[in-house]
């Protein structure tokens, strides 16, 4: 069941619930408790997944960051959709937008920069590869997304992953249009008055050939309303549902303009 809390709009909150982009001075949060479990496994300062062979353990800040600082299903949801193999990501680059805790974007670089061989030879092989993966949120959540993604990753695949900051609408110069093959985001779709700065993130860094792929749960009808506008872009499908999360996965790739004609 869904339960409400109203809490002050502290500027960590709005950083978690927004990526920078907050209204008034209170916020209604929505939260899921659907056993006696429930919002304990935010509480928790270690959450450990294994993905990629390896063991994964992200550090959480539910008390001082808030929803941006805990690991929410859909990350969990897209990160064991990468790991199936649905998308190629080794030698391609790829990008995480409102990344939280990191996971998603920590899996992506495991991944996309994997390899058996030695770690040298595989740094060699990266360096000439093109592959890299950034990290990117907000300025406020960036050390505590590189405390995670520097304990979870080896010094090898560290050298070609970047955690930057990334506010939708706003930084952008500091990315080059279509600069990824895949972006990533997991539960980023949720509050509507970020929904045209993250359309106009989503342009500028698609080329013509990207992927990008949103996890999401469906709560509200703002969120089928992000859908229809990004459909008005994008060509959009569902590949993959988690009936036991109630999490949908998306793919979207630029309309090719021949299409609107």
């Amino acid at each position: 069941m869904y339960f409400w809390f109203i809490k002050p709009l502290t500027p960590s909150l709005r950083a978690g619930l927004s990526r920078g982009r907050g209204a008034g001075g209170m916020a209604l949060v929505p939260y899921e408790e659907t056993t006696e479990f429930g919002l304990q496994k935010f509480h928790k300062p270690l959450a450990t997944f294994s993905f990629a062979n390896h063991t994964i353990q992200i550090r959480q800040d539910w008390r001082h960051l808030g929803v941006a600082a805990v690991v929410w299903d859909a990350a969990i949801v897209l990160s064991t959709y990468l790991e199936m193999g649905a998308v190629e990501l080794r030698g391609r680059s790829a990008v995480e937008l409102g990344a939280g805790t990191g996971l998603v974007g920590i899996v992506a670089a495991l991944l996309a920069l994997k390899s058996s061989m030695k770690p040298l030879l595989v740094h060699c092989l990266l360096f000439f590869s093109g592959a890299h993966v950034t990290i990117t949120d907000r300025k406020v959540a960036l050390e505590f997304l590189k405390s995670n993604v520097q304990a979870n990753l080896p010094p090898h695949i560290q050298t070609k992953t970047v955690v930057k900051e990334l506010t939708w609408g706003q930084n952008l110069g500091s990315f080059s249009p279509g600069e990824f093959d895949l972006i990533l985001g997991a539960d980023i779709i949720y509050l509507e008055e970020t929904f045209t700065d993250l359309l106009q993130t989503l342009e500028h860094l698609c080329s013509n050939h990207s992927v990008i792929l949103l996890a999401c749960r469906i709560r509200y009808e703002r969120d089928n309303n992000f859908l229809a506008m990004l459909e008005r872009q994008f060509t959009v499908r569902k590949v993959h549902y988690d009936p036991e999360k109630d999490v949908h996965i998306y793919e979207a790739q630029k309309r090719n303009q021949k299409e609107d004609l």
